[in-house]
């Protein structure tokens, strides 16, 4: 039986190479489509975790992992012999850069040896995780041919770009229109069959290239507006009389022309941060300088660095040593919302902290612990004593479960760097983009 009809009548056995943020969805997705699904990892703990039906992620629940396994339409392992058996392999791994800001591909490198190991005649392979242009022909290509066969005429390849929005409810795996770009019209044709099953839209490219390309856009599209809109706050605390969130709501009335971004302690995740980097790699094979991007993400990252800055002065101005300081962190996850701390600029500003105040501590109700220094550090408790016990509290992440009525009665001074309060006027309460104290004139 040819590979259409498998996927059509819902027989085609299906893999999931890395079963993190992007492959976990789909391992719960696919079987809802009526695929039998293999995830495939080095981790013992999500391969555990599968099998005994229970979740390690807040976006995915435990019961629809524990559904398919019980009906059998859900297994992990982290033997690769088990792509033989499946007609489509989707590779999910992580892709990130190296200390000098360069695309570290080796995680799709080692990968794409063991599928190719046990790559068979008619498979189709979907690299799904986020890389720079060409990685798809240049890179995993030349490896999964080095087992004798030939991409478009043995076996098929394309790529599919993730586009997991931890937190968002609205848009999943489902919901959320998936791009589809293959080596030839029949890879993309089977790769957009494939996905057609799983999700209510696909759009078709011409190529791997311009897929991979187009992920690229949509991250750096956010990555420079970001950017911008955080120099807009710096400005206006430089003027000293111009609130940036009330710029920005106020621009944000106009229908046309006009989408809102907000400034705040940095970007984080594993996309919006890594993106530009890898795009301005890549361009420099070209000898083409991608000067505007580069800068917006050197802007987003030095946002970790104003914040501790402006905390500082804060402190400063009113009277407390930095040295002698106590301090308590609200939010430890890169977004509202989620458990997910993967380049968080909270740590960020935590890790800038260390040694140069008299204490830390931090709350986050979906991060129970993390490694500071190399030592793990546990959330506290969230209580109006807590609160009082703080010379500064700094909020970096806006989770709804926190109580912000409670935060701004019992604290002591607030540093409020995503303006989760919204309030203008006490004399506790300060923010980015907004000279200290934040007063409104009446």
């Amino acid at each position: 039986m040819k590979l259409e009809q498998r996927i059509e009548n819902g027989t085609a056995k299906v893999a999931v190479v890395g079963i993190g943020y992007v492959g976990l969805p789909l391992c719960v997705e696919f079987p809802r489509a009526g695929f039998r699904t293999v995830g495939i990892d080095v981790d013992q703990h999500k391969i555990g975790s599968v099998n005994r039906g229970r979740s390690f992620i807040e976006d995915v629940a435990s019961t629809d992992v524990a559904a398919a396994v019980k009906a059998g339409q859900l297994s992990a392992t982290n033997d690769y012999t088990a792509c033989r058996d499946c007609d489509i392999i989707n590779i999910c791994v992580p892709t990130p850069f190296t200390a000098s800001k360069e695309p570290d591909v080796s995680f799709i490198e080692d990968s794409g040896r063991e599928v190719a190991r046990n790559l068979r005649r008619g498979q189709l392979v979907i690299l799904r995780s986020t890389t720079y242009p060409e990685t798809t022909e240049k890179v995993l290509l030349p490896i999964l041919e080095k087992s004798g066969m030939k991409a478009g005429r043995d076996f098929h390849l394309a790529f599919v770009p993730e586009r997991v929005d931890p937190g968002n409810r609205r848009f999943t795996t489902r919901t959320t229109p998936v791009v589809v770009g293959g080596l030839t019209k029949r890879c993309t044709r089977l790769a957009a069959l494939f996905y057609g099953r799983v999700v209510e839209r696909v759009f078709q490219v011409s190529s791997p290239r311009a897929a991979e390309m187009s992920k690229l856009l949509e991250n750096i599209f956010r990555s420079v507006n970001i950017a911008l809109v955080n120099e807009m706050a710096l400005l206006c605390e430089r003027m000293g009389s111009i609130d940036i969130w009330e710029v920005v709501a106020a621009a944000s009335t106009k229908p046309f022309g006009f989408m809102p971004f907000y400034p705040g302690p940095g970007i984080g995740g594993h996309c919006i941060l890594i993106d530009p980097y890898y795009l301005s790699w890549k361009a420099r094979e070209y000898d083409f300088h991608s000067n505007f991007i580069e800068l917006a993400a050197q802007t987003n990252e030095s946002m970790p660095f104003r914040v501790v800055d402006r905390l500082f002065e804060v402190l400063g101005s009113n009277g407390i040593p930095s040295s002698k300081a106590k301090l308590l962190i609200l939010g430890a996850a890169f977004k509202r919302d989620v458990e997910d701390t993967r380049h968080s600029p909270a740590i960020k500003v935590m890790e800038l902290l260390s040694g140069k105040v008299g204490r830390v501590d931090y709350h986050d109700p979906h991060v129970p612990e993390l490694k500071l220094d190399g030592k793990v550090v546990r959330s506290k408790s969230l209580t109006p004593a807590r609160l009082r016990a703080a010379d500064c509290v700094v909020i970096l992440t806006d989770h709804s479960a926190f109580d912000y009525g409670m935060i701004l009665k019992e604290s002591r001074l607030i540093l409020d760097t995503r303006n989760a309060i919204k309030r203008r006027g006490p004399k506790k309460l300060y923010t980015l983009g907004c000279q200290p104290p934040a007063r409104r004139r009446r």
